[in-house]
């Protein structure tokens, strides 16, 4: 995928992301974006070869909630 269209899937699907967290969580929307970009979720997300984009935010949400909960991260299969 060209590293544009890579990136424009990214500035759409990150602030979904963090508004859920933000609502599932009870924070604000600055500290739910500070703890999603220092997860290693995030870090992955953002490495085109993972195909983790694919996701819904929905299903990025369960697997950074999985990770904040328990430290580990079990990927779907179609990822």
């Amino acid at each position: 995928m060209e590293q544009k269209k890579f990136e424009a899937i990214l500035i759409l699907l990150v602030p979904q992301i963090v508004s859920i967290i933000a609502e599932k969580h009870g924070c604000d929307e600055l500290a739910a974006a500070r703890s999603f970009y220092e997860s290693t979720l995030y870090s992955l997300l953002e490495k085109e070869e993972t195909k983790l984009w694919h996701l819904s935010a929905a299903a990025l949400f369960d697997l950074y909630d999985e990770e904040i909960r328990t430290g580990y991260i079990t990927f779907p299969e179609e990822a």
